[in-house]
């Protein structure tokens, strides 16, 4: 049986992922999730004959998932902590996915050292399968990039800092 941290945490992945229905059965336990009509359902059943592949390779799956997120958390609080020459911060409006240029391929929008004018389109955030551009709102020099591309982040997270 699923603990209850674990079931937080498989919400709070599917949540920020781009994952609309996710199903895990395990030891007899069933859990699926849809993000549509935001239900948690979990379910006992007894499964008669247990398939040895099946409960190996979900339990791996599940244990990779968690660890990615975890990786970016500590990296984004070390990056931070450095004090540096800045007298603005450029934050996100929204929860969603940072991305740093328009496409893959496509050079980024700003970096470390850029010139920037209030109008100057910095990042796109994804949020719903909508790319919302974020504008500097401030004229002056990017002294840091605070996130990485395609990390998610948070309503008023500091994306960038610049000193005006």
């Amino acid at each position: 049986m699923l603990k209850v941290q674990e079931i937080r945490e498989l919400i709070k992945l599917i949540d920020q992922s781009s994952i609309d229905e996710f199903d895990y059965e395990s030891n007899g336990t069933k859990v699926s999730m849809k993000k549509q009509t935001g239900e948690v359902i979990q379910e006992r059943t007894v499964i008669s004959e247990p398939s040895v592949p099946q409960e190996v390779a979900a339990p791996a799956a599940v244990q990779a998932q968690p660890q990615e997120p975890v990786k970016e958390e500590p990296a984004a609080q070390t990056q931070e902590q450095p004090a540096a020459d800045y007298n603005h911060e450029i934050v996100s409006p929204m929860v969603g996915t940072f991305y740093n240029s328009p496409d893959p391929e496509s050079d980024v929008y700003v970096k470390k050292g850029d010139k920037v004018n209030k109008d100057t389109v910095v990042c796109i955030v994804e949020a719903m399968k909508l790319f919302n551009e974020i504008e500097a709102d401030v004229s002056g020099e990017i002294v840091e990039v605070l996130v990485e591309n395609g990390q998610l982040v948070e309503y008023g997270q500091p994306l960038f800092r610049v000193k005006a």
